[in-house]
């Protein structure tokens, strides 16, 4: 094994299946073989000043709403082998306390989040890109599902954002990078048993490559 960690960037739009495909991806690894450093926590703080109008009104999804610099440095520090302390971010729910996370280098790293393409700096430190996709109508489907049950947004406010925020910004900033990315998946489909066989598939290569198994 090298000394660098081999890092790998996973993107998808909003209801792409991004979690559920890193959920099934780490099954594979343990603590010490991977990490994790998601885009979401990166979010600059501004909700706990807005009324619920101006959230609404309030574009999460372009580029400077990351706080890009730190996210930057905290992949450069698991790089170079240095754990990374932070908060988690809440998505503007007031009542949940944020957890600290302690994210450790580990020999695998996996860079999530709907810019990471986008973001050049980024961008060139992957040495595998993983594009998400998945139909419109279907992600549409599971945003609803997430923000009406999960975050508690009204059905106007979720359609609002899905057609003013969440497309154009997919469209913007990660469609024009599907075709430059090693690896696209189509997830369509609810079936566990598909996600968990791409991620056996993409593991073994892995663990062949990094990890020196056989």
């Amino acid at each position: 094994m090298s000394n660098k960690p081999y890092i790998i960037g996973v993107a998808g739009g909003s209801g792409s299946g991004k979690t559920f495909f890193l959920k099934c991806f780490l099954a594979h690894f343990t603590q010490e073989e991977v990490c994790l450093v998601s885009q979401d926590d990166y979010y600059i703080p501004v909700a706990h000043n807005m009324t619920p109008e101006e959230n609404k009104l309030y574009n999460f999804d372009l580029p400077v709403t990351i706080d890009r610099q730190h996210f930057f440095e905290d992949i450069t520090s698991l790089i170079n082998g240095e754990t990374v302390i932070k908060h988690e971010y809440t998505f503007n729910n007031p009542n949940a306390v944020p957890k600290v996370l302690e994210i450790k280098p580990a020999p695998i790293i996996i860079v999530e989040g709907l810019f990471i393409m986008h973001f050049t700096e980024i961008a060139d430190l992957l040495d595998m890109k993983i594009f998400i996709d998945t139909e419109e109508d279907i992600a549409l489907q599971r945003r609803l599902k997430r923000d009406l049950i999960e975050r508690g947004y009204s059905h106007d406010d979720v359609m609002y954002k899905w057609h003013n925020h969440v497309v154009p910004a997919y469209k913007e900033y990660l469609l024009p990078y599907r075709e430059i990315s090693h690896k696209v998946i189509t997830n369509n489909t609810h079936i566990a048993d598909d996600m968990v066989s791409i991620t056996d598939e993409i593991s073994k290569e892995l663990r062949e490559k990094v990890l020196g198994d056989k």
